[in-house]
């Protein structure tokens, strides 16, 4: 006899808005969210690859609904949110993943590098925090994911990436701020802190990088983007009901060296 208590993890009738779900780690976390029953928007700037993932979606039973929209754009922010209620009807979970790095050393990083990254990584996230913390403080209830890195924990090496560093460790530290806010008005705020994942946009393929990304990890090896997936799920749900303001690392060990 199974029992009637309806697991902590399941995400059914909860909403989600994944942005740049269209590619990598976006794409796994909005499967995810979907696969614990989530209904699903994703956003992101090409209209062809959000329609490629809502296809992928449709193959599995999922319904996604594709908005695009540059979210470093006041305005498409606002366009975003609006779409994302009118086709969900509220928003319950916020994925803030869009994000972008450059590998260079602090002498040549361009001030228009510099500029693209905090731009994207930090100032787009906190205006899609508050356009969506907005609606979800009517609501009195949401929860919102950001995606940071162990990079705003430990430097990584060899390749110097001062500017995404730097920005992720404003992403978990906007973070805990934003959930000391939010907390009384019903909204939990985490970040997700990913080590080394195989995207298109992570060469942890490239041998030059091998003594040190992968030999260095206590685990051997990189992720797969679905791995990482279950812990935007776990802090999405009433799994972490009592948890805000964290930061969860998911990096096979790396940063405990």
């Amino acid at each position: 006899m199974t029992g009637t208590t309806p697991s902590p993890f399941d995400l059914t009738g909860r909403t989600a808005l994944v942005t740049g779900g269209n590619q990598g780690l976006g794409r796994a976390f909005a499967l995810g969210l979907a696969d614990a029953g989530a209904r699903v928007a994703i956003a992101g700037r090409s209209a062809q690859r959000n329609k490629e993932v809502v296809a992928e979606a449709a193959s599995k039973g999922y319904e996604f609904a594709s908005i695009a929209a540059d979210v470093t754009s006041h305005d498409d922010v606002e366009r975003m949110t609006t779409e994302a209620i009118d086709a969900l009807g509220h928003i319950d979970i916020l994925v803030n993943n869009a994000g972008t790095g450059f590998h260079n050393d602090s002498w040549d990083v361009t001030e228009e590098q510099w500029d693209y990254v905090f731009d994207l990584n930090v100032k787009a996230l906190w205006n899609c925090s508050i356009a969506v913390g907005a609606h979800m403080r009517e609501r009195g209830s949401g929860s919102v994911v950001n995606i940071g890195s162990m990079s705003g924990i430990i430097v990584n090496r060899p390749q110097m990436q001062p500017a995404y560093n730097a920005s992720k460790a404003a992403v978990h530290h906007l973070t805990k701020s934003l959930a000391g806010e939010w907390a009384p008005l019903g909204i939990r705020v985490n970040a997700l802190a990913p080590g080394y994942v195989k995207t298109p946009l992570s060469p942890v393929d490239n041998p030059d990088f091998k003594r040190y990304w992968v030999d260095d990890a206590p685990q051997q090896r990189f992720a797969m983007p679905e791995e990482i997936a279950p812990s935007v799920v776990f802090l999405a749900s009433d799994a972490a009901s009592f948890i805000t303001g964290s930061v969860l690392v998911a990096d096979g060990g790396y940063t405990i060296w």
